[in-house]
């Protein structure tokens, strides 16, 4: 099959590489000239493992290749995936469709034959439908069917996630559609993988609802583990507790200071805002909303608390800085919040992330950028783990070492073991687990 891949960001990117593994003909197509000539080049603009050597293999094999000319992408194309960004517009919190649309009247304007126009993009139910009206009064004649085809990637495992999925959805009432997909999905019938056909607007509901339900996930277990703290109860025997019954399952049932990324944020509001229009809130997702924004700045008091009620005039060592490991992705970071309410609050920073420094360093100014992360530590008051990094997950408490006093740590992740910190002589402090004074 050839395949045109509308937008080179991570959906695009992931996607239109991942489909050229599977033999494929891919044309992933930017308006971006930097981004179109990087990718030529072989340098990827995102940090995703997996990633470059996939791009390099195919792109070998010709069989992915990369233009700013939509028309020769989508010569003799088969399917055009819509894979641009939809950001969170600004005062109101509904998706901004501008690309999309913009999108999909170009399409129109170089369509080439019968052609499948697949929305990739995390889109609002209704947007398959004016993305059909777009097309068909740009070119009133065109044989086309438009689909909807969410997708369910891990920043971090989005290889392995689009490779195999737990399932593939695809919303469409036209057969000629469903044929064209079913064949472009092909590889995936030899794991068996559920695929899903449906309406265009049951297909881009599943993806809103689907988000939602893992961040209310998040959000209750972190609610777990502030009652946690005030009981005297331990958040990661809750968890598992509760995860073992198959009815809820063990993912997403891990405490911390609050979702964020690309999807989740973004998603939840989105939602909300378009049950909202439709006279049906979803008042558990408002809630859900609400509760993490508030708790990644309740994580930043938490830091505050532990250094004794103060950080002014103190150095703190911020370990990770993005929202998840394996990921350079900035947005919506719980460090986005917290280092600037310790700033505000006079405290020095000395921040490591392995990958994320250049892009946190765009949003979070006046931060020491340590080459590892013992240089973060050394001179430091507190040393704080924001992300679970599998470096910081074996760390020489030896080396941790600060100015004066019992070393402090604030591990907002859980990746230690009270007891173990207590050995070590270390003030530790962690979410929803009860706290060992330092021996």
């Amino acid at each position: 099959m050839r395949i045109a891949m509308v937008g080179t960001g991570y959906v695009g990117l992931v996607s239109g590489a991942c489909f050229s593994d599977f033999g494929h003909e891919v044309v992933c197509v930017d308006k971006n000239p930097d981004r179109i000539d990087r990718l030529k080049q072989g340098e990827i603009p995102i940090y995703e493992p997996g990633l470059d050597v996939l791009v390099a293999d195919n792109v070998e094999a010709g069989r992915l290749s990369f233009t700013m000319d939509l028309k020769e992408a989508m010569l003799g194309a088969d399917a055009v995936f819509i894979a641009v960004g939809t950001p969170s517009r600004r005062g109101d919190g509904f998706a901004d469709l501008t690309y999309v649309y913009e999108a999909s009247k170009e399409i129109a304007e170089n369509m080439d034959g019968y052609t499948v126009v697949v929305t990739k993009s995390t889109v609002p139910v209704g947007t398959g439908q004016e993305v059909e009206a777009i097309i068909r009064k740009t070119r009133p004649e065109a044989d086309f069917d438009v689909a909807s085809n969410p997708e369910f990637l891990r920043e971090g495992s989005a290889i392995e996630d689009f490779k195999r999925p737990d399932r593939v959805v695809v919303g469409t009432s036209s057969e000629r559609a469903q044929r064209v997909m079913r064949e472009i999905y092909r590889p995936l019938f030899i794991n068996e993988t559920p695929i899903l056909f449906t309406t265009r607007q049951t297909s881009e509901l599943i993806k809103y609802a689907a988000n939602a339900f893992l961040a209310t996930k998040i959000t209750f277990i972190n609610e777990m583990a502030d009652l946690c703290e005030k009981v005297g109860a331990d958040v990661q025997d809750v968890s598992k507790g509760i995860g073992l019954d198959g009815r809820i399952g063990k993912k997403f049932l891990h405490a911390g200071p609050g979702y964020g990324g690309s999807c989740f944020p973004k998603d939840t509001l989105a939602l909300v805002r378009t049950a909202a229009e439709a006279g049906a809130p979803t008042r558990i997702v408002e809630a859900v909303v609400d509760i993490n924004d508030t708790r990644k700045k309740a994580m930043a008091q938490k830091i505050i608390d532990a250094a004794g009620g103060s950080v002014q005039g103190k150095t703190v060592a911020i370990l990770g800085v993005t929202f998840k490991p394996n990921t350079d992705d900035m947005r919506e970071a719980p460090s986005l919040d917290i280092v600037p309410i310790l700033q505000a609050n006079g405290a020095t920073i000395r921040a490591f992330d392995p990958e994320g420094m250049e892009e946190a360093a765009k949003d979070l100014k006046e931060v020491f950028w340590a080459k590892d992360a013992y240089d973060a530590i050394s001179g430091s008051d507190l040393t704080v783990i924001l992300t679970e990094w599998n470096e910081f997950r074996a760390l020489d408490m030896r080396k941790l070492k600060q100015k004066d006093g019992t070393p402090i740590l604030v591990d907002l992740r859980n990746i230690y073991d009270p007891e173990d910190m207590a050995e070590h002589g270390i003030a530790y402090h962690c979410v929803g687990r009860p706290l060992k004074a330092p021996k």
